[in-house]
């Protein structure tokens, strides 16, 4: 189940959560969550009014607080030419929301 979230996520949200797949509107200061691949919440962030150049596949770990910067949605080539977000500013724009919107408290 994909979820948008904007607000921080409660503990229900995310628990038991290995490893959660997130799509980051870095524009909008959101992420989706949930799905089986970044593709399915890139399309629900579309649909809800996201621009393609500010979404940006990542993957987050509960338990470490870790964040991931890779998914074949990240590929663009004009933006960016590897699965792994290259550019340090997008990266750190990513950590901060899903940080925000999804670490401990």
């Amino acid at each position: 189940m994909i979820i948008i979230i904007s607000k921080r996520a409660t503990a229900s949200e995310i628990e038991h959560k290995f490893y959660i797949k997130v799509v980051v509107d870095i524009e909008h200061h959101i992420l989706a969550g949930g799905g089986e691949m970044h593709y399915d919440c890139e399309q629900d962030l579309l649909e809800n009014g996201s621009q393609q150049q500010n979404l940006w596949g990542a993957g987050y770990m509960p338990l470490t607080g870790n964040v991931t910067y890779d998914s074949l949605i990240n590929i663009r080539s004009r933006q960016n030419r590897s699965m792994e977000i290259l550019d340090v500013k997008i990266r750190e724009n990513v950590t901060q929301i899903v940080t925000e919107l999804l670490g401990k408290t």
